[in-house]
């Protein structure tokens, strides 16, 4: 058939479509010759295609030379032109791999010759940034840009018609059965070739029920990793390029969106759940239609199938082609993924994400309870959820902790303990874990305290009866029950009647019941929480066959819109997703859903969450006396003096406040106060607190961006004394302290001699960098001179955390006149403290008298107290040494292997990780900062980002953390690196 007779492709028509063999060298004389551009070409990559760059002489790309497989035909290549026409004018924002023109807008196009006939071969604009192809790991912020883009694509395209889109193609999703019954013979291994062939026959089967309801339009149809392209300069993969029509044609719309799914299957660390950003987010722009939402899974099954059998056809008749070949393993990477999850239980999935939520089956009342003479009121409910008092005291970590609450329910007379449907069980949360684990359960857990017969709730047929396990109809249902201990009475294909005996089981029998519905696949007995809105559709609560209440599952999703909608915004949370976490435990915080992450941010609470010394100590006194300081009592005096006898000469004298903002606020009245002079110096890219004196002199760009124009005159600044990132670096630093010193005395030379001068003792906005030797003795010296004073913010490096120091001034060696405390102090309760000379406290007494309510109350007091006994007693400042050092050596073997750590900031378990994009020129990783995080949350640790670049990791966990949980956060830091691409 001649080449230029207007014809389209028909796959099945075709033996195979090995790309075009074109070298390099033959490339650039058809670049040459045929388009009139001379250009050095190396080869691209492509499955039935050939493509090559083409580039000047001085190595700049000018264009992509395309040189089409011969058995597509023009008509089919002006569509695909006119196509990226069409979506390039849609959507100006998007780069499109247009087909270049001539001066009076005809394309540049030419039909060569190649060893499978005549071809198209024409020149496409090249875009530059690189497709997001490859391993690395596609963070929920570029997949859901996917979805959006491919959203934009699909709406571009509605209305598209063309002669040239009415082809048959081997990656028509329409097609697809067609195509895996053809090709499966190239999967050698049988297993394989098996499970593809099942796996699609399902699907299809799914599929074509849903067929006539799937609207049709034009479709790019190969908008995948490999075809989308980063945006150039974009840290964090964000696709805004499209290349490649090659497969476009008149499809299911819904297909579009499949195919994109199916290519983020492949990276690292991606499981299925993660293409749900990319669901959300096409179904914000292109809204799917409910059969769209049904077809979409199995759609992605069938892509999957076809990759993989299509593969091995091309790699057979291709074997040249290193595109088709490098791809075997990672197609079928692919299909594990798709198949991963039963269909039903994808779909559910995803008709959750996008709000087609299924209301939540239930069963009937039985006729019979399940437990003959056992009613619901002798049975006991265990709560093994998060907020159940059970679970208090790190009993969540005990392997026998469902065991002992189920055992002493029963010796308080219960007849049989229940567990509850679809609560997450935080007995089954693994601590330090990269992946959460199974903790939803689809049935309930039965223990009995005495022996009992398991009886027909009604009518039903045994659909099997075994050792250990039956199943029978329960209306729409099918009844599993298993019993480790017993065997059933009945056998398989029996008809029973309610009351009819089912099975006998034994004192201190335990037994499991489920319901799903009759058409489902088999369902286990836990799910991990990601796929439980897949899973729990297909089941109903099994509780009122026991005369129990069902399990309240009212969806209560929008606890993150309520609190946007009564909290200030500007008090902001973590994560833009963010974990309920409603209970901690030492360096351990849990969510709702039974997850247990890492604390590695917590600096707020040093001997850990929920520690029970402090717990029983607030109980206690909350139940004899809670007032304000006022009134006379012991404890306020006695920690008051514990406190005082922790800081040198003069330092004797303690107001008590509740939190560091408050601390450093009264810490710079007190100064002011006793100097006599209004003025204070502080050191930029510092953070102190959000009252309006704190705030005035915190002039952290993150906290503020606008600290430094709208400080108010009595504040001054000096430079940051950062020897890492700084002006000075290196034993450079040491040039901060006479600069500083330079600028004190200046004000004093002008008549505003300052009367503080107040800094952060070790520079924690900074990631824990520690102060050039020396710096704070030249400024405490400075400021004196002049009559002023030094007030040491000690709010997030006191008590304990450096390790080698109680306090951070002793790093420096000097000795402050006014320390500001907080965080640590407290334990999580508001509680901060200011610690000067009685000199300088009596001069408050010139401003008026000072009094706050809850600041050194009975309960406070008896906090500080606590706090102070459980860090001397647990030696929690020598755990700050041992533990962070080895922390810290971790950390440091990383920055051997990863490039984008600049360094490892700080000292004991004050500790800061400074990401940059360049060593040399330290230019700040920020938005890779960022993606981290995200990447550690879901691997199990919560860590979140510090500095006026926000490229630091503030590594601050509760001081009890251990050896084997800093060595978990080096691992899934060590494995995060790896799966964002950073490695060396």
């Amino acid at each position: 058939m001649p080449h230029t007779e207007h014809r389209t492709i028909d796959f099945f028509a075709e033996d195979a479509l090995p790309a075009p063999r074109t070298t390099p060298a033959e490339a650039e004389l058809i670049a040459a010759r045929g388009l009139g551009i001379d250009a050095h070409a190396e080869a691209l990559g492509s499955q039935q295609d050939a493509n090559f760059l083409l580039q000047d002489g001085n190595g700049t790309a000018v264009a992509v030379l395309k040189i089409a497989n011969p058995a597509f035909g023009p008509v089919e290549i002006e569509a695909q032109d006119t196509a990226a026409d069409l979506i390039a004018s849609a959507c100006p924002d998007l780069r499109v791999a247009t087909v270049l023109r001539h001066p009076d807008g005809t394309p540049r196009r030419t039909t060569v010759d190649t060893d499978g006939g005549p071809a198209v071969a024409r020149l496409l604009r090249h875009l530059p940034g690189g497709a997001l192809s490859g391993p690395r790991h596609m963070s929920p912020g570029t997949v859901a840009a996917m979805g959006t883009l491919v959203a934009r694509v699909s709406t571009a395209l509605r209305d598209f018609r063309h002669p040239g889109l009415d082809r048959v193609l081997q990656w028509d999703l329409r097609h697809a059965d067609r195509v895996v019954a053809a090709l499966a013979g190239h999967i050698d291994e049988p297993e394989r070739r098996s499970a593809v062939e099942d796996a699609t026959a399902e699907a299809w089967a799914r599929v074509q029920e849903l067929a006539a309801a799937l609207p049709r339009q034009a479709v790019h149809l190969d908008l995948t990793d490999d075809n989308l392209l980063r945006r150039p300069g974009s840290r964090v993969p964000m696709p805004d390029g499209i290349i490649d029509f090659g497969d476009l044609t008149t499809s299911w719309a819904i297909g579009e969106l499949a195919v994109a799914l199916s290519s983020v299957l492949h990276h690292d660390g991606v499981e299925p759940h993660h293409v749900l950003p990319a669901v959300r987010a096409f179904h914000a722009v292109r809204p799917l239609s409910a059969a769209e939402a049904e077809a979409l899974w199995p759609l992605v099954v069938m892509r999957a199938g076809g990759l993989v059998v299509s593969g091995r056809q091309q790699a057979a008749v291709d074997a040249d082609n290193t595109y088709a070949t490098g791809a075997l393993d990672r197609e079928w990477r692919i299909f594990e993924q798709a198949v991963r999850l039963p269909l039903p239980v994808m779909t559910r999935l995803v008709r959750n994400a996008i709000g087609f939520a299924d209301v939540p089956v239930t069963a009937d009342d039985p006729e019979l309870p399940l437990l003959r003479d056992i009613t619901g009121d002798r049975i006991a409910v265990l709560d093994l959820s998060t907020d159940s008092d059970s679970m208090d005291a790190g009993a969540w970590l005990d392997t026998d902790a469902e065991e002992a609450h189920s055992a002493a329910a029963l010796a308080k007379g219960a007849a049989a303990t229940a567990t509850r449907y679809a609560q997450a069980r935080l007995s089954l949360a693994p601590a330090l874990s990269t992946r959460s684990g199974a903790t939803v359960p689809t049935g309930i857990d039965l223990r009995l305290g005495r022996a009992a017969v398991i009886q027909a709730p009604g009518a039903g047929k045994v659909l099997s009866a075994g050792a250990g396990i039956m199943e029978i109809t329960h209306g729409p249902f099918v009844l599993t029950v298993s019993f480790p201990a017993a065997a059933a009475v009945v056998t398989a294909g029996a008809t029973v009647r309610a009351g009819d005996d089912l099975v006998h089981l034994p004192a201190g029998s335990r037994a499991r019941i489920a319901l799903r519905t009759s058409d489902s696949p088999a369902v286990p007995p836990l799910v991990r929480p990601e796929y439980a809105a897949g899973w729990l559709p297909l089941t109903a609560d099994p509780a009122p066959l026991l005369g129990l209440a069902a399990t309240d599952r009212e969806e209560r999703t929008d606890l993150l819109e309520r609190r946007s909608g009564v909290f200030a915004t500007v008090q902001e949370h973590y994560y833009a997703t963010p974990p309920r976490i409603e209970r901690g435990w030492r360096h351990h915080l849990l969510s709702t859903e039974g997850r247990s992450y890492l604390d590695i941010v917590n600096n707020v609470t040093p001997l850990g969450h929920a520690h029970p010394r402090v717990e029983q100590a607030v109980a206690r006194q909350l139940r004899r006396l809670n007032t304000n300081s006022r009134f006379h009592y012991a404890s306020v005096v006695e920690f008051t003096e514990r406190l005082a006898a922790l800081l040198p000469e003069p330092l004797d004298t303690v107001f008590l406040v509740n939190s560091g903002s408050e601390a450093v606020d009264l810490g710079l009245r007190l100064a002011i106060g006793a100097s006599g002079r209004p003025d204070v110096v502080a050191v930029r890219e510092a953070y102190h607190g959000w009252t309006y004196a704190s705030d005035a002199v915190s002039t952290s760009l993150q906290d503020n961006p606008n600290a430094l124009a709208t400080r108010p005159g009595w504040v001054h600044t000096v430079d940051s004394p950062n020897s890492y990132r700084g002006r000075h670096r290196g034993t450079h630093a040491a040039r901060y302290a006479p600069e500083a010193v330079a600028v004190i005395d200046e004000l004093a030379a002008t008549g505003r001699p300052a009367g503080a001068f107040v800094s952060e003792t070790f520079y924690g906005n900074a990631g824990g960098v520690a102060l050039p030797d020396g710096y704070l003795a030249e400024v405490y010296a400075a400021v004196r001179r002049h009559g002023g004073l030094a007030v040491a913010d000690e709010v997030q490096a006191g008590y304990g955390r450096l390790g080698h120091w109680f306090w951070g001034f002793e790093q420096q060696q000097v000795v402050p006149d006014i320390v500001c405390v907080a965080k640590a102090m407290g334990n999580g309760h508001p509680l901060g403290a200011v610690i000067t000379s009685r000199p300088v406290a009596d001069r408050y007494r010139e401003q008026g008298y000072f009094f706050s309510s809850t600041g050194g109350s009975p309960v406070s007091s008896v906090v500080g107290l606590t706090v102070l006994d459980a860090l001397r007693d647990e030696d929690l400042q020598g755990n700050a040494v041992r533990v962070g050092g080895h922390l810290k050596n971790r950390l440091q073997a990383l920055a051997d292997r990863y490039p984008v750590i600049g360094a490892v900031h700080g000292s004991g378990l004050y500790l800061g990780l400074e990401l940059v994009r360049d060593r040399a020129n330290l230019e700040p990783a920020t938005e890779e900062t960022a993606e981290l995080c995200d990447r550690m949350l879901d691997l199990g640790v919560i860590v979140q980002p510090t500095g006026d670049h926000l490229n630091i990791l503030k590594i601050k966990p509760p001081l009890c953390i251990d050896t084997t949980a800093a060595d978990f956060f080096a691992d899934t830091l060590d494995l995060a690196l790896t799966q964002l691409g950073h490695a060396g």
